[in-house]
């Protein structure tokens, strides 16, 4: 397949595309649009698809690592390049492609400015599929290679929350000390890290989501309304499991992480931690992680993400079965599961294994 050239209007799409596939994180409509849109204005990033890269291709993630909803979070187009260039450096190889961490509002569009700057392509392999709470569930099962060491370079934050680093060690220890410092740079990092090589991401990562994330962002935005919403669930094959007013929302940020309920309609309940995780009624599941769980305003169908959700709006929740994403290895990963119970005090295995 010819690569893809990437141009403003699929910046739209992915973004819009990549909120719903995101479940409530992956970062903001907004934001992914800046830098989308700084990317193609300053110059030509590609998209290429994994049957265009070579198997011993090296490629590595960029991503962000953060809670989205922290109030001193600072993240600037520079940060993102910086952290690429400081990984490239640490390497001491020439890399081949770049891959994004995972679908979301802000990460479908991950690499596409470092793309635009460096020429080196983005590929269309992300890490996974649709947006996850941990570093290592957006790893691609790194985490089970005992030999493997993790590269990560990680830049943001201003003024005295500014910082720069560069990580080399375990996976799970790299990975949790970025987390960490993404709290001490004010709540969020452009982070790029994990070097391999593109036979393992199309073994183990999400080969054609920034295509499905461009599909479901088209389908949103040729429609309005009831009727984009209704377009994005059969695009998806999923379905609206409920509308109604929010009664009751709380939110924490805690360890770099936003975690909270959303209540509908005094029924039902959903759980996040970053990402939705469960919504249920009564006892019913009717959607468990790493199903696709995400909320639309009711009227405008516009995404909204977990962090930003309010009680009095009237929202639409749609679920979608992990059947019908793309999704990463990591995704039928019960070690990387077992974690989200812990935080949302909720089973998760029984519904997903």
């Amino acid at each position: 397949m010819a690569n893809i050239q990437l141009d403003k209007k699929m910046v739209e799409y992915a973004v819009y595309g990549g909120a719903v596939l995101g479940g409530g994180g992956g970062g903001w409509i907004e934001e992914g649009l800046q830098i989308g849109r700084l990317a193609v204005d300053i110059g030509q990033p590609v998209l290429l698809t994994a049957d265009e890269v070579q198997d011993e291709d090296l490629l590595v993630t960029v991503s962000l690592v953060g809670a989205p909803a922290a109030k001193d979070a600072y993240l600037k187009p520079i940060h993102y390049s910086k952290a690429l260039e400081i990984l490239a450096q640490k390497i001491g190889k020439p890399i081949q492609g770049i891959i994004t961490n995972e679908n979301g509002a802000g990460t479908t569009v991950n690499g596409w400015f470092q793309s635009a700057i460096t020429g080196i392509p983005v590929v269309d392999i992300p890490c996974n599929g649709r947006a996850h709470p941990t570093g290592s569930m957006g790893s691609m099962n790194l985490s089970e290679q005992e030999k493997y060491v993790s590269h990560q370079a990680a830049v943001g934050g201003k003024g005295s929350n500014y910082m720069e680093l560069s990580i080399s060690g375990s996976l799970d220890k790299a990975s949790t000390l970025i987390r960490k410092a993404s709290v001490e740079a004010g709540g969020l990092l452009a982070v790029a890290r994990n070097p391999i090589t593109a036979a393992y991401a199309k073994a183990n990562g999400a080969a054609g989501a920034i295509q499905q994330a461009i599909e479901v962002g088209q389908a949103l935005l040729s429609h309005t309304g009831e009727a984009a919403i209704d377009a994005v669930v059969q695009k998806l094959g999923g379905k609206v499991v409920t509308e109604g007013l929010v009664t009751d929302f709380t939110l924490e940020t805690t360890g770099g992480f936003d975690v909270g309920t959303v209540t509908i309609n005094d029924a039902f309940e959903m759980t996040f931690w970053n990402e939705y995780m469960t919504i249920e009624k009564n006892g019913e599941r009717f959607g468990t992680f790493p199903d696709l769980i995400m909320t639309l305003d009711a009227r405008t169908a516009e995404p909204i993400v977990s962090a930003a959700i309010q009680k009095g709006q009237q929202i639409a929740v749609i679920s979608v079965p992990k059947e019908h994403l793309i999704l990463s290895s990591t995704m039928r990963n019960e070690k990387l599961m077992k974690p989200v119970e812990e935080i949302i005090k909720k089973s998760i295995l029984e519904y997903s294994f």
